[in-house]
């Protein structure tokens, strides 16, 4: 087996209100596999992708590619493990789409030619190539969904993690953000609702529910198990 790329290991996390939203995790995730979170509301996917971000810091361990994640080191595996959250316009708030999807780039220190071809290249990648002038907070919602994917591209990591980046599309803008991800190489692990999307694009399904996983499998064999869907309320 190959080692994997997100390997998380009894992860717990309580809010400082007392709620429990994480009690013992455990997920990996391989080189180049594309894996379904689902779970009602509540059931910590959001809280677990802040942990892989490095935003919130709970107990256990998260290794990315190896490495355990520290304080010491969360910016430099940033850039190997790349976040898309569900609201696009916390990812861009620059002027342009350009300036946007230059920022990580210019960030990490990048000479201009580098960055230039990055943005370029990232934005060919969602089917935005020519958005460069646009305004970003002048875009659909389609459009700034796919925007901020290449703000992560840019970057050029590894793996995505994406939380729910359907929600709210309409069906044309919904199916080309599915063209989009399939077509993307990188390792994915995706948290959602969209039950279509997970059987369209992910062939692994990890179903969370009250901060523990309750089936992790084949997304054929989990989406047809309806006692188990409707037991945690899909």
């Amino acid at each position: 087996m190959m080692e994997p790329c997100v390997e998380v290991r009894d992860v717990r996390f309580t809010y400082p209100d007392g709620r429990e939203a994480l009690r013992g995790i455990n997920l990996h995730l391989a080189p180049g596999e594309k894996v379904a979170l689902v779970g009602p509301n509540g059931a910590g996917k959001s809280t677990l992708i802040l942990l892989l971000a490095g935003l919130l810091k709970g107990q256990g361990s998260i290794r990315i590619f190896g490495e355990e994640l520290t304080e010491k080191n969360v910016r430099r595996l940033r850039a190997r493990l790349g976040v898309v959250f569900q609201d696009p316009d916390d990812q861009l708030f620059s002027p342009t789409v350009f300036d946007d999807v230059a920022f990580g780039p210019l960030y990490a220190g990048l000479p201009e030619a580098e960055v230039r071809e990055r943005v370029a290249w990232a934005l060919d990648q969602v089917g935005l190539a020519g958005f460069e002038k646009r305004l970003s907070h002048h875009l659909s919602l389609g459009e700034k969904k796919r925007a901020a994917i290449a703000t992560v591209l840019a970057m050029q990591p590894e793996v995505l993690v994406l939380d729910e980046p359907a929600a709210g599309l309409d069906p044309r803008a919904r199916r080309r953000l599915i063209a989009v991800l399939r077509d993307l190489p990188q390792a994915m692990l995706l948290a959602t609702h969209d039950l279509w999307l997970v059987e369209e694009l992910l062939p692994r399904t990890v179903l969370l529910n009250g901060g523990t996983v309750v089936a992790d499998g084949p997304t054929a064999a989990i989406l047809t198990n309806k006692r188990l869907l409707e037991t945690h309320g899909l």
